[in-house]
């Protein structure tokens, strides 16, 4: 196999997944090369270990490599898990306007991230238009699953919720080349799904078990065995739009002309 037939993230091994799946092939190889020289950095954390603490001053972003990383937000001694991120996200590109963050970031599991200096971001905005609106394509990106989860979080029961989830990350790891027929596997706990979902673990336990009972999904050591997605998708009220791929509202036509 030569170089050019290799796949994206072994070619590129620290940001090769970056928008895999989306605008990825909007990339010339120049700039390709160009993203995988702005890490100054590789670090891998242990699960629980928090990258980013709220209000911290930002002098850097960070692309997640492997693993899953969490946003978490603490209100009276609670935790809530707003967002879940996987391989190929540039988990806080938004800090480099923001300078702080409003949540903490933590790995989910043992994760690492290329760590890109706000500096050379500063860089490419100022010479590659084309590759800064890809950057900011990002960070809209993580708005628009925000809003999808602040829309079902009112409108589905937990279950549901939990479906869609599921669904939503394993349309996201098969965009990066991850997803496996059949299962999701990720580190998440019921406690964290309950986290996700705003309910207690013992109801995420009767939300998991309902799922079972349905014959639609078994949730097992942090993975979903799914013997019909498109039953798990229905259920979840999961439609993939939203994520942008491109073959949804991600289609290339007339992009960055």
């Amino acid at each position: 196999m030569t170089k050019a037939e290799l796949p994206e993230w072994e070619r590129y091994p620290n940001t090769g997944r970056f928008l895999l799946g989306r605008r990825r092939s909007l990339l010339s190889t120049a700039e390709k090369q160009r993203l995988e020289a702005l890490p100054s950095d590789v670090r891998t954390l242990a699960d629980g270990e928090v990258l980013i603490r709220r209000g911290e001053v930002l002098d850097c972003s960070a692309m997640l490599v492997d693993g899953f990383m969490i946003r978490t937000i603490w209100h009276n001694n609670e935790r809530s898990i707003v967002s879940l991120q996987v391989p190929g996200d540039f988990v806080d590109l938004h800090g480099y306007a923001l300078k702080r963050l409003d949540h903490d970031l933590v790995a989910l599991g043992t994760a690492r991230v290329a760590v890109v200096p706000h500096r050379k971001i500063d860089e490419v905005l100022a010479t590659d238009p084309k590759l800064g609106r890809l950057l900011w394509f990002s960070t809209l990106l993580d708005a628009a699953i925000h809003r999808e989860w602040i829309c079902k979080l009112e409108q589905l029961q937990a279950a549901q919720r939990v479906a869609h989830i599921f669904a939503e990350l394993w349309h996201r790891l098969e965009m990066v080349g991850l997803g496996e027929p059949g299962v999701v596997r990720t580190p998440l706990t019921q406690a964290n799904l309950a986290e996700m979902c705003g309910v207690t673990p013992i109801h995420m336990n009767r939300s998991l078990g309902q799922l079972r009972r349905a014959g639609i999904a078994v949730f097992r050591r942090g993975s979903l065995y799914v013997e019909d997605r498109a039953r798990l998708e229905q259920f979840g009220d999961f439609v993939s739009a939203y994520l942008y791929g491109e073959d949804g509202l991600g289609t290339l036509e007339g992009v960055l002309d």
